[in-house]
């Protein structure tokens, strides 16, 4: 192991403030809360950052921007089936008619399950989201144009099995339903359905067609999926991949505090006629708001964590098909790009309504251990934001600072395995905290996100 390398994780602790936001919500359109600390607790999932900063990422990536410009990322959709189908028709000229029915076959009999053919909406997708690198649709396009004859062979004999199979699926239950009309006749009526049925069997897709899709699904060099990690069940052979980063839930350090926001929204061409009213009646014919609501929006200081662990990342490079030198160079652009990620990347609900995109955090304190290390500790007791001449600890951001950081100074007096911690702060309030703390000569502070790794 390199001396970049000599500790496996990489401990990421953020503190933020938000005003009037909606990150995320749960079923009935309100903020999520835990309760940590005896008090209630605003909370931004896990699942909606890792989303936010995954997308970041291959956006960066994809735009040609960030250490991982260039590299091949993932995509995650239950729409394999349509994109490959477009890429049929696009890219070798397939008659819209052939391509999805085709696409579709391929992958439901290399072990993908749809949605019900009946429905519409779902009929073309896959029942579970599949989170492959996004060449994967080319190039099972590719494979089926390349071996067309053979596949549209297939094709015909699978789809015509699956309707005769469907067909005795229909008489079973017909003879059930008169068998429970007419109890004598149920086992004659059983005996001479149930042997068409069982002997309608689905040809199986041609080795090499499974092969190049299963190829396609792989992980391959997606470093994104290498991150993150993925689970497929439906496809027992086709990899997993135990993702590199941990994320914890953020959580506000102190108690939540929700408002109900009302709005009405105007209808301008109302309000357009109103003020050209002619008479009296005519202005108040127009009237009122164009429509009214109530949403919910939440305020307050995060404390948000992420973990990322170098050797697991590597592990899954390797695995992926990398050598030992492409794998080094591949696992060090994508842990600079983590890093930024964490820092700048952020949900995007309500985005338009709250700018809740441009924040920025308070500070961010990185270092690496032997094992992961997450400071929610340091916030159980809710911080009190009461004046401090009056027994609290004053605004939630400074306090948050100051104690995670005396947090983590206590904690490194007692692990040996922690080094190399930096400090990054876009608040100049903050910045001046840090000024007056004095900090340990075992932190740096940093003036940009990339400098947050060695």
């Amino acid at each position: 192991m390199t001396e970049a390398l000599r500790s496996q994780f990489l401990s990421l602790h953020l503190i933020e403030t938000l005003a009037a936001v909606l990150p995320v919500r749960d079923e009935n359109a309100q903020p999520k809360t835990l309760v940590f600390g005896g008090v209630e607790r605003h909370m931004i999932t896990s699942q909606a950052r890792r989303r936010a900063e995954r997308v970041h990422a291959r956006n960066r990536a994809n735009t040609g921007r960030g250490a991982l410009k260039g590299r091949s990322m993932g995509v995650r959709t239950r729409e394999w089936a349509i994109l490959a189908g477009r890429e049929l028709e696009s890219a070798h000229g397939w008659e819209k008619e052939r391509t999805l029915v085709t696409a579709r076959a391929v992958m439901e009999a290399s072990g993908l399950k749809f949605g019900d053919p009946k429905k519409k909406t779902v009929a073309n997708l896959t029942k579970v989201l599949v989170f492959a690198p996004s060449d994967a649709a080319s190039r099972i396009a590719d494979h089926i144009a390349g071996q067309a004859a053979e596949v549209e062979e297939w094709r015909d004999a699978y789809l015509e099995a699956q309707a005769r199979a469907e067909a005795a699926k229909k008489s079973r239950r017909g003879a059930k339903k008169k068998a429970g009309s007419s109890p004598e006749t149920e086992e004659s009526e059983e005996t001479s359905t149930a042997e068409p049925a069982a002997s309608v069997s689905l040809p199986p897709l041609p080795k090499a067609t499974r092969d190049a899709v299963l190829l396609a699904l792989a992980p391959r060099d997606a470093v994104d999926i290498a991150l993150y990690g993925r689970f497929l069940a439906e496809i027992p052979d086709s990899p997993n991949v135990d993702g590199a980063v941990q994320t914890g839930h953020a959580f506000t350090v102190h108690e939540a505090e929700q408002i109900e926001d009302f709005y009405a929204a105007a209808d301008d061409a109302k309000l357009d006629r109103k003020r050209t009213a002619l008479s009296f009646l005519d202005a108040a014919d127009e009237a009122g708001a164009g429509m009214t609501g109530y949403q919910s929006l939440i305020s307050g200081t995060f404390y948000r964590h992420a973990v990322l662990d170098r050797i697991q990342l590597r592990t899954n490079l390797r695995v992926a098909g990398m050598d030992g030198q492409e794998a080094e160079t591949a696992a060090t652009e994508a842990e600079k790009e983590f890093v930024n990620a964490f820092v700048e990347a952020f949900p995007e609900a309500k985005k338009n309504s709250t700018a809740s995109t441009g924040s920025l955090p308070a500070l961010v304190l990185a270092f690496e251990g032997e094992r992961p290390y997450n400071y929610a500790s340091a916030f159980q007791r809710p911080v009190d934001e009461s004046p401090v001449s009056a027994g609290g600890e004053g605004p939630a951001g400074p306090a948050a600072v100051r104690r995670l950081l005396r947090h983590h100074t206590f904690v490194s007096r007692r692990r040996e395995d922690l080094r190399t911690a930096r400090v990054l702060t876009y608040d100049p309030e903050i910045d001046a905290l840090l000024a007056e703390l004095g900090l340990p000569q075992s932190l740096t502070v940093v003036e940009r996100a990339e400098d947050l790794t060695p």
